[in-house]
C-alpha cells in the first residue's frame, strides 16, 4: 500500500489550499486518517484527524475554525481543507492512517501505523 499526500503548495497569507491523501487500493476514508505537520529539526505536530465512515473529527487548537478534515467515499481520498493561511503554518504536512478500524481517530502520531511521505506547504507574509 502506498500513501500519498498532495496539494501542498506556495500561497500568500490569508490564502487557501486543499491537501489530499490517498491511499492505493484502499478506501482510505474507511479508516482513521490523521495530518500532522513538522518543521525541520522540531516534533511533528498534530493538525486534524478523522474518525472512519465519516466519524469525529478532532483538530489543533491552532488550525480549529480554518481547517477542515473530510473523506470522500467516492474516490476515497481524505482532504485537509485550509484556509486563511498564516506564516506559521508553513511545514511539511504528512498524513497517516490507522488501519486498527478503531471508531476513535487519534490525535498523537503513534497512534497510526503508516505515514505518507509528505507535502511542503509554504505561506509567505
Amino acid at each position: 500500500v502506498q500513501l500519498q499526500a498532495s496539494g501542498g503548495g506556495l500561497v500568500q497569507a490569508g490564502g487557501s489550499l486543499r491537501l489530499s491523501c490517498a491511499a492505493s487500493g484502499r478506501t482510505l476514508s474507511r479508516y482513521n486518517v490523521g495530518w500532522f505537520r513538522q518543521i525541520p529539526g522540531l516534533e511533528r505536530e498534530f493538525v486534524a484527524a478523522a474518525a472512519r465512515d465519516g466519524g469525529e473529527t478532532q483538530y489543533a487548537d491552532s488550525v480549529t475554525g480554518r481547517f477542515s478534515i473530510s473523506g470522500d467515499n467516492v474516490d476515497g481520498t481524505v482532504s485537509l481543507q485550509m484556509s486563511d493561511l498564516r506564516p506559521e503554518d508553513s511545514a511539511i504536512y504528512y498524513c497517516a492512517v490507522d488501519w486498527s478500524l478503531s471508531r476513535t481517530a487519534a490525535t498523537f502520531a503513534s497512534g497510526y501505523d503508516y505515514w505518507g511521505p509528505g507535502t511542503q506547504v509554504t505561506v509567505s507574509a
